[in-house]
Protein backbone atom coordinates (compact mmCIF):
# COMPACT_ATOMS: atom_id res chain seq x y z
CA UNK A 1 0.00 0.00 0.00
CA UNK A 2 1.59 3.27 -0.90
CA UNK A 3 1.33 6.37 1.71
CA UNK A 4 0.70 9.48 0.25
CA UNK A 5 2.17 12.69 1.40
CA UNK A 6 -0.40 15.14 2.23
CA UNK A 7 1.64 18.18 1.14
CA UNK A 8 1.52 17.41 -2.47
CA UNK A 9 -2.47 17.64 -2.70
CA UNK A 10 -3.10 19.88 0.32
CA UNK A 11 -1.67 23.31 0.01
CA UNK A 12 -3.89 24.70 2.58
CA UNK A 13 -1.69 22.66 5.98
CA UNK A 14 1.03 25.29 6.64
CA UNK A 15 3.93 22.86 7.67
CA UNK A 16 8.09 22.48 7.74
CA UNK A 17 7.81 18.95 7.16
CA UNK A 18 5.92 16.20 5.17
CA UNK A 19 3.24 14.14 6.75
CA UNK A 20 0.75 11.58 5.44
CA UNK A 21 -2.67 11.62 4.86
CA UNK A 22 -3.22 9.28 7.89
CA UNK A 23 -1.39 11.12 9.95
CA UNK A 24 -3.37 14.36 8.95
CA UNK A 25 -6.40 12.89 9.44
CA UNK A 26 -5.60 11.46 12.76
CA UNK A 27 -4.18 14.99 13.74
CA UNK A 28 -7.69 16.86 12.39
CA UNK A 29 -9.61 14.64 15.07
CA UNK A 30 -7.25 15.71 17.74
CA UNK A 31 -7.75 19.04 16.86
CA UNK A 32 -11.35 18.76 16.91
CA UNK A 33 -11.14 17.57 20.16
CA UNK A 34 -8.77 20.32 21.14
CA UNK A 35 -11.28 22.51 20.03
CA UNK A 36 -14.41 20.34 21.91
CA UNK A 37 -12.17 21.11 24.87
CA UNK A 38 -11.65 24.59 24.37
CA UNK A 39 -14.97 25.33 24.41
CA UNK A 40 -16.20 22.87 27.40
CA UNK A 41 -13.25 25.08 29.10
CA UNK A 42 -14.35 28.47 28.39
CA UNK A 43 -18.12 27.56 29.88
CA UNK A 44 -15.87 27.16 33.24
CA UNK A 45 -14.19 30.81 32.96
CA UNK A 46 -10.80 29.56 30.89
CA UNK A 47 -9.69 31.61 27.94
CA UNK A 48 -9.68 30.40 24.71
CA UNK A 49 -7.04 28.61 23.95
CA UNK A 50 -6.52 24.75 24.97
CA UNK A 51 -3.25 22.56 24.58
CA UNK A 52 -2.98 18.43 24.51
CA UNK A 53 0.15 16.52 24.92
CA UNK A 54 0.58 13.29 22.96
CA UNK A 55 2.45 10.49 23.22
CA UNK A 56 3.36 8.66 20.11
CA UNK A 57 0.52 5.64 21.79
CA UNK A 58 -1.63 8.56 21.62
CA UNK A 59 -1.86 8.39 25.32
CA UNK A 60 -3.05 12.01 26.67
CA UNK A 61 -0.12 13.06 28.63
CA UNK A 62 -1.26 16.64 29.78
CA UNK A 63 -4.28 18.85 28.94
CA UNK A 64 -4.80 22.24 29.92
CA UNK A 65 -6.28 25.85 29.14
CA UNK A 66 -5.60 29.31 28.86
CA UNK A 67 -5.66 30.46 32.50
CA UNK A 68 -4.37 34.09 32.38
CA UNK A 69 -7.16 36.41 32.96
CA UNK A 70 -8.38 33.46 35.76
CA UNK A 71 -5.28 33.53 37.58
CA UNK A 72 -4.14 36.70 36.86
CA UNK A 73 -0.84 35.82 35.97
CA UNK A 74 0.22 36.37 31.52
CA UNK A 75 2.76 33.62 31.36
CA UNK A 76 -0.66 31.11 32.13
CA UNK A 77 -1.11 30.14 27.92
CA UNK A 78 -2.31 26.71 27.53
CA UNK A 79 0.82 25.74 25.93
CA UNK A 80 2.68 26.70 28.92
CA UNK A 81 0.26 25.10 31.42
CA UNK A 82 -0.04 22.07 29.61
CA UNK A 83 4.10 21.80 29.33
CA UNK A 84 4.07 22.57 32.87
CA UNK A 85 1.77 19.39 33.62
CA UNK A 86 3.49 16.96 31.74
CA UNK A 87 6.71 18.08 33.23
CA UNK A 88 5.52 17.22 36.12
CA UNK A 89 3.26 14.00 35.57
CA UNK A 90 6.66 12.48 33.69
CA UNK A 91 8.91 14.61 36.32
CA UNK A 92 11.27 15.74 34.27
CA UNK A 93 12.30 19.27 32.73
CA UNK A 94 12.86 17.16 29.37
CA UNK A 95 10.06 15.67 27.24
CA UNK A 96 12.75 14.53 24.37
CA UNK A 97 12.88 11.20 25.28
CA UNK A 98 9.36 10.45 25.18
CA UNK A 99 8.69 11.03 21.55
CA UNK A 100 5.72 13.57 21.85
CA UNK A 101 3.28 16.03 20.16
CA UNK A 102 1.57 18.58 21.01
CA UNK A 103 -1.81 19.75 19.67
CA UNK A 104 -2.96 23.67 20.37
CA UNK A 105 -6.40 25.14 19.09
CA UNK A 106 -4.18 27.92 17.84
CA UNK A 107 -0.51 29.01 16.33
CA UNK A 108 1.87 28.95 19.29
CA UNK A 109 3.08 32.76 19.90
CA UNK A 110 6.41 34.03 21.19
CA UNK A 111 6.52 32.23 24.27
CA UNK A 112 4.83 29.09 23.87
CA UNK A 113 7.07 28.71 20.43
CA UNK A 114 10.03 29.22 23.29
CA UNK A 115 8.75 26.66 25.15
CA UNK A 116 7.66 24.32 23.41
CA UNK A 117 11.15 24.39 21.72
CA UNK A 118 13.12 24.00 24.93
CA UNK A 119 11.00 21.17 26.46
CA UNK A 120 11.99 18.95 24.12
CA UNK A 121 8.17 18.35 22.30
CA UNK A 122 9.08 17.08 18.65
CA UNK A 123 6.28 17.92 16.80
CA UNK A 124 3.39 20.72 16.81
CA UNK A 125 0.24 20.53 15.63
CA UNK A 126 -2.22 23.63 15.72
CA UNK A 127 -5.33 25.10 14.50
CA UNK A 128 -5.69 29.04 13.55
CA UNK A 129 -2.82 30.80 12.25
CA UNK A 130 -1.57 33.83 14.73
CA UNK A 131 -2.82 36.05 11.79
CA UNK A 132 -6.48 35.27 12.33
CA UNK A 133 -5.76 35.10 15.94
CA UNK A 134 -4.70 38.73 15.81
CA UNK A 135 -7.46 40.03 13.28
CA UNK A 136 -10.51 38.25 15.32
CA UNK A 137 -8.79 39.21 19.04
CA UNK A 138 -6.82 41.84 18.66
CA UNK A 139 -3.58 39.44 20.97
CA UNK A 140 -0.04 40.47 19.43
CA UNK A 141 1.37 37.02 18.74
CA UNK A 142 4.70 38.38 18.55
CA UNK A 143 7.26 38.26 16.49
CA UNK A 144 8.22 34.87 15.06
CA UNK A 145 10.50 35.11 12.09
CA UNK A 146 11.16 32.18 10.40
CA UNK A 147 9.96 30.26 12.96
CA UNK A 148 8.97 26.81 10.97
CA UNK A 149 12.39 27.07 9.50
CA UNK A 150 14.02 27.21 13.14
CA UNK A 151 12.11 24.56 14.37
CA UNK A 152 13.10 22.28 11.45
CA UNK A 153 16.76 22.75 11.96
CA UNK A 154 16.34 21.50 15.19
CA UNK A 155 13.91 18.62 14.59
CA UNK A 156 10.32 19.91 15.57
CA UNK A 157 7.93 19.87 12.80
CA UNK A 158 5.29 21.49 12.71
CA UNK A 159 2.11 21.33 11.05
CA UNK A 160 -0.32 24.18 11.13
CA UNK A 161 -4.11 25.53 9.95
CA UNK A 162 -6.09 22.08 10.75
CA UNK A 163 -9.51 22.54 11.37
CA UNK A 164 -8.96 26.08 11.17
CA UNK A 165 -12.92 27.04 10.62
CA UNK A 166 -14.15 25.64 14.30
CA UNK A 167 -11.00 27.51 16.15
CA UNK A 168 -11.69 30.95 14.69
CA UNK A 169 -15.24 29.95 15.53
CA UNK A 170 -14.77 29.07 19.22
CA UNK A 171 -12.29 32.43 19.44
CA UNK A 172 -15.24 34.92 17.41
CA UNK A 173 -18.11 33.88 19.81
CA UNK A 174 -15.49 34.54 23.05
CA UNK A 175 -15.01 38.07 21.32
CA UNK A 176 -18.31 38.40 20.80
CA UNK A 177 -19.88 36.96 24.21
CA UNK A 178 -17.94 40.08 26.10
CA UNK A 179 -14.93 37.36 27.22
CA UNK A 180 -11.74 39.56 27.94
CA UNK A 181 -8.96 39.09 26.10
CA UNK A 182 -5.63 40.11 28.00
CA UNK A 183 -3.25 42.03 26.36
CA UNK A 184 -0.92 45.02 27.98
CA UNK A 185 -2.11 48.78 27.82
CA UNK A 186 0.52 50.52 25.66
CA UNK A 187 1.09 53.82 24.87
CA UNK A 188 2.17 54.50 21.60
Amino acid sequence: MEKTLILQEDKSIIANAPILVDELKAASKLIQEVHRRTQFNIKNGMGPFYAMIIDKDNNVIAGCSNTVVKSRCSLHHAEINTIKAAQEKLNTYDLSSYDLSIYISAEPCIMCAGAIMWSGIKNVYYSVPSGDVETITGFNEGYKPNWLDEFKKIGINVYGNIEPEIGKRILADYVTNGNVVYKPKRQV
